[in-house]
């Protein structure tokens, strides 16, 4: 096994200005050692993890890191910058900066070492060795925790010593024991889960913070790292002793069942890492304020929902709401793939009459076509059947996690019963997540606790939720849905072409994002009870929709010196993605150059969101792209809408770079990429 990091992969005269340039600077050296296969896919790859949360930490470092498939094994390289670089940290610039690459599936002793230095990170002594030392090779063997050889001359003083935890994989779990500064009596015990998206460095950052604030509160802290390199599972006898529990995470923590009944404080990973002497602080007097409310009416803490766990504190009701009818969306989508691809193959095997057909479960000839038609028909009907509930039903789930999954479904249900549909069901979900936090705030008496999640929160949520929609908002909801309908199904003419401008600038501007998103499901809602006007939403949103990947590739086709040698390949699996409506294979393009591939993916999304209106083109298929062009009505139109927008996105992007290029009269082999 090769070593993680060698002279060859530390500057310690990092010259960048930014946190892209840093990584460029950095990959390049692991490029040349031979650890990284593309350094173009990689650097897209750390891009990417880094837009999910900043990777700066306070004192001054930077940890840009992710997995990826262009990695050949885990590395390490270390840059060291004398002006600072920022990465998002509180307290300022960085000026260690450290790059881990792990590979796609990377070996458990490498990715240890890798959460071994993670923890490192927090010990002045090692940082402040790192900024002291002259030489890349003796840099190099005290982050992979070796004593190096002293420098040259008689003046030399031995290196500052590094712990020898760095040689070996960390300890999954780590307690720490009662230090000097605690009471004679039994100290307070907390235990903790930490977990980052790719869990390699936060998650065991957030474990090394809490551990040692815990130490300096004369706390007894348990942690439980949920990272790459593998978990050990808490012991369960911990778990019953603890006083409270500290969830720092921004993946879903696994087996959370387990400390259920304890106060619990849940925040993203960052914030284990910015301030954990805080966290302690609030799971201490959250368990005093549980405690001293024992045998009272005592308010029982909520526990986060899914969409709410690793929120930013600044976000919005509007944001809120987006995340949850997003959480909704998300999970009816597969009922309505395969739903929507039954019925579409059924009325292509057996005519737009087959909706007229008997029971199979009463007539089914097994050599008919039309038997056969009608069984996909009303195996595909059953599936949509459970949209509205289901969208309803994980709403709550995503508001209220668990507990609004029951009234959440009943609500979506009665939608169904008083003819609310989709809107229906939207409403059924917010009212029973709104209903469900509010009775989770009723104090009741401790010995209730047990059955509140089973029997009391279930009953009461649905027995309000059910009476407001049948007897409140059902109807009136109804009557909206009946008129949204009719608005759709008398779609013609501008109105329609507008709508499908609309919606094709939505679906190109941010490439699977939030307005993408909004799109998608205002046109899948239709679905679920389709018209002609429903159905041409959905041709001309999932048409847009596959402009901007083709876009892209045609114009690395056609003029590929405008690209770099990465982005003419991404190119090639662009035909494939957006041939099969997966509209995020345009982000390589987007990332690498926003300014010009954008607008340019928006007005091929309009032209042929537009066209397809106007050609009346139609489809019962929620996804598929060219593959269900057989179930797509006026499909030779409808492609052309496709190939048109093409062309228009593509010979935009083109115009956009050439007009950049033109001043630097620079060959177009080597014109850079535009950041």
């Amino acid at each position: 096994m090769s070593e993680l990091i060698s002279a060859d992969l530390v500057d310690l005269d990092l010259s960048a200005a930014t946190k892209d340039a840093a990584a460029r600077s950095l990959a390049e050296r692991m490029a040349a050692a031979g650890r990284v296969t593309d350094l173009e896919g990689f650097l897209a790859d750390v891009a990417a993890r880094e837009a999910q949360m900043p990777t700066g930490l306070d004192g001054g470092i930077g940890i840009p890191h992710c997995r990826s498939a262009h990695v050949t094994e885990p590395t390490l390289a270390f840059g060291r910058s004398a002006a600072g670089i920022d990465f998002g940290a509180a307290d300022g610039p960085a000026d260690l900066v450290f790059l881990i690459a792990a590979p796609a599936g990377g070996d458990a002793d490498h990715l240890s070492i890798l959460s071994s230095l993670a923890r490192q990170l927090m010990d002045e002594a090692f940082t402040g060795a790192l900024r002291s030392e002259t030489e890349p090779a003796r840099a190099a063997a005290l982050i992979r925790g070796e004593q190096p050889e002293p420098a040259p001359g008689p003046t030399a003083e031995p290196a500052p010593s590094v712990p020898s935890a760095l040689l070996a994989p960390s300890s999954p779990s780590a307690a720490s024991s009662p230090s000097a500064s605690s009471s004679p009596s039994t100290p307070f015990r907390i235990v903790a889960v930490t977990s980052c998206p790719t869990g390699i460095a936060h998650t065991y950052l957030a474990a090394e913070s809490l551990e040692k604030a815990a130490r300096a509160a004369g706390v007894e802290l348990a942690v439980e790292t949920q990272g790459s390199a593998g978990f050990r599972r808490l012991d369960p006898r911990l778990v019953a002793a603890a006083d409270g529990v500290i969830l720092a995470h921004d993946v879903e923590v696994r087996d959370r069942e387990r400390f259920a009944g304890k106060p619990v404080v849940d925040v993203g990973v960052k914030a284990g890492i910015n301030r954990p002497a805080e966290l302690i602080a609030e799971v201490r007097e959250k368990a005093a304020r549980e405690a001293a409310h024992e045998g009272a009416a005592a308010v029982p803490a909520r526990p986060a929902a899914p969409m709410d766990r690793g929120a930013d504190a600044t976000d919005g009701p509007a944001t809120r709401l987006r995340k949850w009818l997003m959480t909704g969306v998300s999970y009816m989508v597969p009922f309505v793939a395969a739903g929507g691809l039954l019925i579409a193959l059924a009325f292509a095997i057996g005519g737009y009459t087959v909706d007229k057909a008997p029971s199979v479960a009463d007539h089914f000839v097994w050599t008919e076509s039309a038997s056969w038609a009608a069984l996909l028909f009303q195996i595909g009907s059953t599936a949509f059947g459970f949209l509205v509930p289901v969208l309803a039903g994980f709403i709550a789930y995503g508001m209220a996690d668990r507990p609004g999954l029951v009234p959440g479904f009943v609500g979506g249900a009665v939608a169904l019963t008083v003819d609310a549909g989709f809107l229906g069901g939207l409403i059924a979900g917010l009212l029973a997540g709104t209903v469900v936090r509010a009775v989770q705030r009723v104090g009741v008496p401790p010995v209730l606790r047990g059955i509140m999640p089973v029997v009391l929160i279930p009953l009461l949520s649905s027995a309000v939720v059910g009476f407001l929609m049948f007897l409140v908002v059902g109807k009136p909801v109804a009557a909206l849905q009946k008129a949204l309908t009719g608005w759709l199904t008398g779609l013609s003419g501008a109105n329609a072409v507008i709508l499908g401008v609309l919606l094709g600038l939505m679906m190109a501007f941010d490439l699977g994002g939030p307005l993408n998103k909004v799109a998608y499901a205002f046109a899948v809602g239709g679905l679920a009870t389709p018209n002609p006007g429903s159905l041409k939403v959905m041709a001309a949103v999932m048409a847009a929709g596959m402009v901007p990947p083709l876009a892209m590739a045609l114009a690395t086709a056609v003029r590929g010196g405008l690209f770099t040698p990465a982005e003419r390949e991404n190119g090639k699996a662009a035909w494939v993605l957006g041939a099969s409506f997966i509209t995020e294979g345009a982000i390589p393009f987007a990332a690498a150059d926003p300014l010009r591939v954008i607008p340019s993916a928006m007005a091929g999304g309009a032209v042929t969101g537009g066209l397809s209106m106007a050609f009346g083109c139609t489809l019962r298929a929620p996804h598929g792209g060219v593959f269900v062009v057989p179930l797509i009505g006026r499909p030779l139109l409808y492609l052309l809408a496709v190939a048109i927008g093409t062309v228009v996105g593509a010979a935009l992007v083109v115009l956009l770079k050439r007009l950049r290029a033109r001043p630097a009269a620079v060959p177009a082999a080597d014109i850079p990429t535009a950041r």
